[in-house]
């Protein structure tokens, strides 16, 4: 029989251990939004029947794809690091890809490989683990409306605003135009109450 100050030590080892968890992982969150080199990676278009799932907006980018030496050397679901640099425009660009995470640089995000095309055109495409951007139930359905109208509009700009560290990443924002999509839905249901 195991004695009552053994539950009770059992127990609160238990808790504590319940609740250090999910706190190292927020707090590992919230040291990547402060300590996390910021990237702008612009959208591109999702198929509109199906871009939307539950309370999120599923984002793709135009830096996904990538020209590798020889697509032998990389399969479908494989774990891929991806360093980043920016274009002129300060949109985030793949800069390159490895099987491992680079020792020369911070800005690095780990993906996975979603398609090798394995025609001899040695190309990826790349998976990040920011793909969803939640938002809260009232305004999901008009943000999703909003970022569609957005894609298809070639004059706006469309772009997903990501902190990134040591293979970490953190979805911060969405932008259109440089405009939060929070914002832009919020005064769309102003003007139509």
């Amino acid at each position: 029989m195991i004695g009552k100050n053994t539950q009770i030590i059992a127990f609160v080892i238990l808790a504590l251990t319940q609740l250090v968890i999910p706190a190292n992982m927020i707090w590992q969150q919230e040291q990547l939004l402060e300590h996390g080199t910021e990237y702008k990676f612009k959208t591109a278009p999702v198929d509109p029947n199906d871009p939307f799932r539950g309370k999120y907006i599923t984002l793709s980018y135009e830096a996904s794809s990538f020209d590798v030496g020889n697509e032998m050397d990389w399969d479908h679901g494989q774990a891929v690091y991806v360093e980043l640099t920016t274009d002129q425009k300060g949109f985030a660009k793949i800069a390159s890809i490895s099987h491992g995470a680079p020792d020369h640089t911070e800005a690095y995000v780990e993906g996975s490989i979603l398609f090798v095309t394995r025609n001899g055109s040695n190309r990826v495409t790349i998976g990040y683990p920011f793909d969803r951007f939640y938002m809260e139930e009232s305004k999901a359905q008009p943000a999703e409306v909003t970022y569609q109208t957005a894609q298809r509009d070639t004059t706006k700009t469309t772009y997903a605003l990501v902190r990134v560290k040591n293979g970490k990443a953190v979805l911060k924002n969405v932008l259109i135009d440089g405009v939060p999509i929070k914002e832009l839905v919020g005064k769309e249901l102003l003007e139509n109450d």
